[in-house]
Order: structure tokens, then C-alpha cells, then sequence
């Protein structure tokens, strides 16, 4: 598993795929055009939907009517470290998918299809080059998904969506928040400005296995005892019960692996990642996103996305621009989302994109729920 993780570049998500014990628990913490060019993916009947009349075709939801969503059907899109070696070969079977490989290359300056497929490795973990490989094959996996018998259906079906860190935009666009291209335009500059920030300062993350998140909580406060201001650690990744990420100064993560064992941690694993994501530490990348977002045509969203900051939805195009850009510095409330998906009734789930980490994650928590993996 260390190797894995050493070659990995995220991944408190590969430690969901290398054989942590599920009998582990512990207490619950955690444009151009519009994406869509085929039939309307809405079905949304507890959702007042109007059309508007400026552009005959682009619903528009009324501001209140997300705070008391109840989802049924949703799709999950992964984040940095679910990439791997011949994700997207699929997506080249299907003419929807294939085409947004082709207007990335455009957008990107570079063949992302054939990294995606070919490698090497090192290069597809990169940030800047992983952030953009996953937006793409998880939006080829919905048009895979609408290519075969039913699929249309099941997208129709679809009620609330969300993705993890990264995959909160691929979340948007599916939800018509933002054109495929003005996200892939975003998340390009994402993972360029968050690289960035990472080498500027010297900072690391590590995952702490087998506690829940108050006593992850204490062994932070514990390390920061002990390290300067600059080197401090926090909480960055709520993500499942029994798996929290802890980003920070070297000497603060190196204090934070010291002392698990006394807190009664099962192991920690350093993970291989640019820095210290979803902490102060990428402060330097939220004036580049804001400044982005800016120029960025962001509609309301067709159904609830739910935010990775606050585990909310937001419609208001401005406010998601806010919470996009504060995303790098904030941590990510994964757990929280999912828990309050499965506490309001949500039956069906389905995780686009490369790899089963989202399912790994929801299983975790729920192992009767109902999610499906449609990969590209």
C-alpha cells in the first residue's frame, strides 16, 4: 500500500481502495455552450421550473427552492487521486464523449487523451494535469451513460449532485452552472494555481487512520503546541469515518505522525501530494480564482449542488463564485454531504468518473446504500 500511495498523486483516496478494514468505525464528523446538447437532463417535479424567456431553452429554479431538497437519484463525481493509467479509453467508443477529449485538447494546448490512456503515471498525477483528467472522463462517463439503453432515463431521473474538492465543478457543470469548456477553463487554472501555492511554501499532507474526527481534532491541537504559527496543521479532508486528512507545515504533519500511535490512530500514511490542499496554505491560489470566476458566466444550477465548504446548496450564481474560490482553503465536508444525502432518503447513487473511491466512501458509511459506478 505504500507504494501505491507514494506513486499516488493525492491520495487520501487510494487508502479507501487498499484494504483498510470496514469492520473500522468511529463517530460521524466529515460559456460557451451549456454542457448538456441532448434532451434536458431535469425531471424535477418538487422543483418549481421555469423557462426563461430571454433564452427559450435555460430553466431558471427560484431561490428557495433548494433549502428543502429531498434527493432521490444522484450523481457523485470523484476528486484528485481518483486518476489512473487508461481512464478515458471508453469515452473514444461514444461521439459525445469523444468530442470533449477533442475540445480539451483545444482549451488545454495538450493530447489529454492520450495521457489519460498511455501515461506515464507520474505525468497523470501531476496536479495540473490530473485536475483537468478527471473533470473530462467523469463528464465522458454521462455521455457513456446516455448512450446505452435506459441511460437518458437515468439521467432525467437525477435530483442532487455533488464531487469531491475537484469534482464539486464537474458537479457544476452536469448541472448547467457553467458551460463544459468555462469549466475546464477553471479547473486548468485550478490546478496550475494551487501547484503554485504548494511551491511557494514547503507544507505536506497526511492521512490519520482509525480515529474519529474530534480525537483527529486533538492530536492537532497536540502538534500545534509544539510548532511555530507557520508550520500549524489542521483538519483538511472530513472524509469517512475513520479517515480524515491532516494538511500542514512539514514539522506540524511530522509532529502529527509522532504522536497518533498515542492517540490511538491505527497508522498514519504521508501522502503524496503537492502540499497542503484545503488549508491557508493555498491562499496564494484564491485571488487567481476569483479574479476567474469574475469573467466566468455561472447560472443557477438546474438541481441542488451541493457544496464541498459548507455541505449546502447554493443557486446564487455569485455565491457560488465566492465558495468556488474559498474551496482551496477550506475543508472539505465530504462526510457531512454524504451523511445528509443517505439521512434524507437519497435510494440511488451513481459515481462518474475514474476509479470507486465515492463508492468506497458511501459504503462506508451505509453499506445497504445503492450507488453504481459508470466509468469511461
Amino acid at each position: 500500500m505504500q507504494g501505491l500511495i507514494h506513486h499516488s498523486h493525492n491520495s487520501y483516496s487510494l487508502l479507501l481502495r487498499n484494504n483498510i478494514p470496514s469492520t473500522m468505525s468511529s463517530s460521524l464528523a466529515l460559456p460557451s455552450t451549456p454542457f448538456f446538447n441532448g434532451p434536458s437532463p431535469i425531471n424535477l417535479p418538487r422543483f418549481r421550473v421555469f423557462m426563461s424567456v430571454s433564452t427559450g431553452s435555460h430553466p431558471s429554479v427560484p431561490r428557495a427552492s433548494f433549502c428543502d431538497y429531498k434527493p432521490s437519484t444522484s450523481f457523485l463525481f470523484p476528486g484528485q487521486g481518483a486518476q489512473a493509467v487508461g481512464m478515458g479509453k471508453e469515452a473514444q467508443n461514444v461521439p459525445a464523449a469523444s468530442v470533449l477529449f477533442k475540445k480539451a485538447n483545444d482549451i488545454l494546448g495538450f493530447d489529454l487523451l492520450d495521457i489519460c490512456i498511455n501515461g506515464p503515471k507520474e505525468k497523470l498525477d501531476s496536479t495540473v494535469i490530473s485536475q483537468p483528467a478527471i473533470y473530462v472522463t467523469s463528464l465522458a462517463a454521462v455521455e457513456l451513460l446516455r448512450a446505452r439503453e435506459g441511460g437518458q432515463q437515468i439521467i432525467d431521473s437525477v435530483d442532487v449532485t455533488c464531487g469531491l474538492s475537484l469534482g464539486e465543478y464537474t458537479a457544476l457543470a452536469f448541472a448547467g452552472a457553467f458551460s463544459f469548456e468555462d469549466g475546464l477553463k477553471l479547473v486548468k487554472l485550478r490546478g496550475e494555481a494551487m501547484q503554485d501555492a504548494a511551491d511557494a511554501a514547503k507544507s505536506a499532507m497526511v492521512s490519520v487512520i482509525g480515529l474519529d474526527s474530534e480525537k483527529v481534532q486533538k492530536l492537532c491541537d497536540a502538534a500545534n503546541q509544539e510548532v511555530p504559527e507557520a508550520e500549524k496543521v489542521q483538519i483538511a479532508n472530513y472524509l469517512c469515518p475513520g479517515n480524515y486528512a491532516v494538511s500542514g507545515g512539514i514539522k506540524g504533519v511530522e509532529v502529527v505522525e509522532a504522536k497518533a500511535k498515542s492517540f490511538k490512530a491505527r497508522m498514519t500514511v504521508r501522502l503524496a501530494v503537492a502540499g497542503a490542499f484545503h488549508t491557508s496554505f493555498m491562499e496564494p491560489a484564491v485571488s487567481r480564482l476569483e479574479a476567474a470566476l469574475a469573467t466566468t458566466e455561472i447560472r443557477i444550477p438546474r438541481m441542488p449542488v451541493i457544496s464541498n465548504v459548507n455541505a449546502e446548496p447554493h443557486e446564487d450564481p455569485d455565491i457560488i463564485k465566492k465558495i468556488l474560490a474559498r474551496q482551496v482553503t477550506s475543508p472539505v465536508q465530504w462526510e457531512t454531504t454524504v451523511k445528509t444525502l443517505l439521512n434524507k432518503g437519497l435510494k440511488k447513487s451513481y459515481e462518474l468518473g475514474p476509479g470507486k473511491v465515492i463508492a468506497g466512501i458511501v459504503k462506508r458509511m451505509d453499506k445497504s446504500a445503492d450507488i453504481e459506478n459508470i466509468t469511461a
